[in-house]
């Protein structure tokens, strides 16, 4: 009960928001700046005018939301799977994080977008440069996570299993991956976020079909309501896949004790 009070408290607080958002933008009659009845008007006539055998999704849904999705996702998949396995093998191997450290710290200071023209000279302009970028920049909260909940694992169960032998790739799964799991989360919703910043900078260069593409042409074209409302929906898509993600993670880890105010801690990139 207290749940789904906090649930429509939270939608009523938005909804007030988007009234108010709607006052000033109707008082102050700026064009940079269209009222929300006016994006939500663009948004569905770019993507919800389309014939009933297709869900009234229109064709830019399939040519350009797909295409992004596909992107974020595939990138932060790859990013997840890599960064978790490092990040493994670094944090219960001080010897290795002690050569590895230092190389880490210097590439991972390095901001993704200013090497997006070097992405372009080693993959060229597609999908494969767009992919590198999203897995350069999101890998290093997932790895970083990891690492840290790779060392954090007890001492007492590393103890107990090298008394009972437990095979090395047994214990890695079954012993450090659920200890390290309620961090490794953490840093999979940070880079899940940035994974979602990072696919619009991939499409601004180079493509002609994704939500950055298309925000940058709506932008050219003087289209400020089509600009908005690719705004407002990278918006929702970010809502929705922190949203996903989060109820993952409940799942994942219910056997867990939960405990007041209890927040996951992460390592931002």
């Amino acid at each position: 009960m207290r749940a789904l009070s906090g649930f429509l408290q939270r939608w009523v607080v938005f909804g007030c928001l988007v009234l108010v958002w709607e006052a000033v933008t109707f008082l102050a009659d700026d064009p940079f700046f269209p009222r929300p009845t006016v994006i939500a008007d663009a948004a569905a006539q770019l993507w919800l005018s389309g014939p009933a055998e297709m869900l009234v999704l229109t064709d830019v849904v399939f040519e350009h939301l797909v295409p992004s999705l596909t992107r974020l996702l595939t990138g932060w998949g790859i990013a997840a799977v890599v960064g978790v396995a490092l990040g493994l093998a670094l944090g219960r191997s001080e010897r290795a994080m002690e050569y590895a450290g230092p190389v880490l710290t210097f590439i991972r200071s390095i901001p993704p977008p200013p090497q997006v023209p070097v992405f372009l000279l080693l993959f060229n302009i597609g999908t494969s440069m767009q992919l590198a970028t999203i897995v350069f920049g999101v890998l290093w909260p997932i790895l970083l996570n990891t690492v840290d909940g790779a060392r954090s694992v007890d001492s007492t169960k590393t103890e107990t299993s090298e008394v009972f032998r437990i095979p090395r790739a047994q214990w890695v799964l079954g012993v450090v991956l659920p200890s390290a799991a309620p961090k490794i989360f953490a840093g999979l919703r940070v880079s899940l976020s940035l994974s979602l910043v990072l696919m619009v900078v991939s499409e601004l260069v180079g493509t002609d079909n994704g939500i950055g593409s298309q925000l940058l042409l709506a932008q050219r074209q003087f289209d400020f309501p089509g600009m908005w409302a690719g705004i407002v929906l990278l918006g929702v898509l970010g809502y929705t896949l922190n949203t996903v993600l989060l109820a993952l993670e409940n799942r994942a880890l219910a056997w867990q004790p939960k405990r007041e105010g209890r927040t996951p801690a992460t390592v931002e990139d």
